[in-house]
C-alpha cells in the first residue's frame, strides 16, 4: 500500500551524528599527498568546518519535505520514493540515482517534466535513504524487478520511460532488457551494462577500452571492496560519520571539479541521507550484489530492442564508450556528446540533462505509441 512520508529524524539521532563530527581525532590522520592517494584532507575539513558551524539539518529537512514522498512495500522490499503528478499527457518517467548519490540528485528536473505532462516518480534504491536495506545484498538485476514491480503498483500498465546513470544506468538497462514492453523508451548518461560477448573491433572502440582498463586501475579500488567485502568496510564506517563523509567526498572530488560542481550544503545533505538512517553499509551492498547475481553484463547475444537514448558527458572516470560499441547491445536512436558535465550529470549540468531528456522522448514518443 502506497503511503505518505514525512522525514523527520529525531534530535537525538542529529546530536549523535555531530557529537561523533565534533570529536574526530584529525590528529590520527596524516595527510598522503592532497588527492594523489585518496580524499584531500584539506576538502574534507572545510566540508566538516561548515557541518558544524553553518550547516542546518533542519533547513534541508523542510526543503525535502515539499516534494511528494512516499513509502510502499514490493515484494517484501519497502521503497521510499518521490512521485510528482503531471496531467498524464505523457508517459510517466522513472529517474533512478546511483552510489554514492541519492533522490536529490533530480530535484532540479522534477518540475520541467512535470510541467511537460508527465508524472515523475523517484525512488531510494534498495538499502538506501529511507527505502530499508534487503534481507541480503542484491544487484542491478534484481532492483529492476522492483523499480518494475514500482511501476506496475502505480500505473498498472501503462508503459513508462526510465532515465539513469551510475547505477541506474545499470538498473535502467535490466529494466528494458527484461521488460521491454513495459519500457517504452531508455535515457542514460553512463553506459554501464554490455552484452557479454561484445569486443571492441575498431581503432576507437579499442582506445576507449584501453583508457578505460588505465582509468581503473586508480579508479575502481572502491568498486572491488564494496563488491568483495562490503562487511568489513560496514564495520569500518558504520559508527564514524567523518568516515563515511571522507569515503563518499573522494567520489564527488575525484569525478567532477568539485566546488566549482557543489555547494557545502548539497555535499552535506547527501551525505546526511546516508548517516540518519544509517544506510551506509547497505548502500554498498549493490556492488556485492551484482556480484553474486552475475548481473555485470547480459548474456551472450544479449540485446536491447527499447529505444535509447545517450546523454555522452565527459565524465573523467566512466569515460563513455564510442556510439559503436554501445550500440553493439542497445538500440539506440539518439546519442549527443555533451560539452560539459561528468558522473552527477543531474546535479552538475541539470539544464543540459533536461534538454537532452526531452528531445528524445519527443523523438520516439510517435513512433513509440507513448504520447
Amino acid at each position: 500500500m502506497v503511503t505518505p512520508f514525512t522525514i523527520a529524524i529525531p534530535v537525538e539521532r542529529l546530536a549523535s551524528i555531530r557529537a561523533k563530527v565534533a570529536a574526530y581525532d584529525w590528529s590520527a590522520v596524516p595527510d598522503a599527498g592532497n588527492w594523489q592517494s585518496g580524499v584531500g584532507l584539506a576538502d574534507l575539513k572545510r566540508l566538516v568546518d561548515h557541518w558544524l558551524t553553518r550547516y542546518d539539518w533542519r533547513v534541508q529537512e523542510r526543503k525535502l519535505n515539499l516534494l511528494p514522498h512516499f513509502t510502499t512495500e514490493v515484494a517484501g522490499q519497502r521503497l521510499h520514493f518521490i512521485h510528482a503528478q503531471g496531467n498524464g499527457s505523457r508517459p510517466p518517467v522513472l529517474l533512478l540515482h546511483g552510489w554514492p548519490g541519492s533522490f536529490i540528485e533530480f530535484e532540479a528536473l522534477i518540475a520541467p517534466l512535470v510541467a511537460d505532462g508527465h508524472d515523475v516518480v523517484v525512488p531510494s534504491l534498495p538499502g538506501y535513504a529511507f527505502s530499508g536495506p534487503p534481507a541480503s545484498p542484491i544487484g542491478p538485476r534484481r532492483t529492476a524487478d522492483l523499480m518494475h514491480s514500482l511501476m506496475v503498483e502505480l500505473f498498472g500498465k501503462s508503459r513508462y520511460l526510465v532515465q539513469g546513470g551510475d547505477w541506474g544506468a545499470a538498473i535502467g538497462a535490466w529494466m528494458a532488457h527484461g521488460y521491454p514492453d513495459a519500457v517504452a523508451a531508455l535515457h542514460l548518461n553512463m553506459v554501464l551494462i554490455q552484452a557479454e560477448d561484445v569486443a571492441p573491433n575498431s581503432p576507437d572502440e579499442h582506445a576507449w577500452a584501453a583508457g578505460r582498463a588505465e582509468q581503473r586501475k586508480e579508479e575502481a579500488g572502491y568498486a572491488q571492496e564494496q563488491g568483495t567485502r562490503p562487511q568489513t568496510l560496514g564495520v569500518a564506517l558504520a559508527d564514524s560519520p567523518v568516515g563515511v563523509a571522507a569515503w563518499i567526498l573522494e567520489k564527488f572530488g575525484a569525478w567532477p571539479d568539485l566546488w566549482q560542481a557543489f555547494d557545502e550544503d548539497l555535499l552535506l545533505t547527501n551525505i546526511m541521507l546516508y548517516l540518519v538512517e544509517s544506510s551506509f553499509v547497505t548502500s554498498t551492498w549493490m556492488y556485492r550484489g551484482r556480484v553474486l547475481e552475475g548481473s555485470g553484463s547480459f548474456p551472450a547475444g544479449a540485446r536491447v530492442t527499447t529505444p535509447t537514448g545517450v546523454a555522452a558527458f565527459p565524465d573523467p572516470v566512466f569515460s563513455p564508450p564510442p556510439r559503436s560499441l554501445a550500440q553493439k547491445t542497445y538500440n539506440i536512436v539518439h546519442w549527443t556528446q555533451m560539452p560539459a558535465g561528468g558522473h552527477f550529470a543531474a546535479l552538475e549540468q541539470p539544464e543540459l540533462l533536461l534538454a537532452d531528456m526531452r528531445r528524445f522522448f519527443a523523438d520516439i514518443a510517435v513512433a513509440a505509441g507513448v504520447r
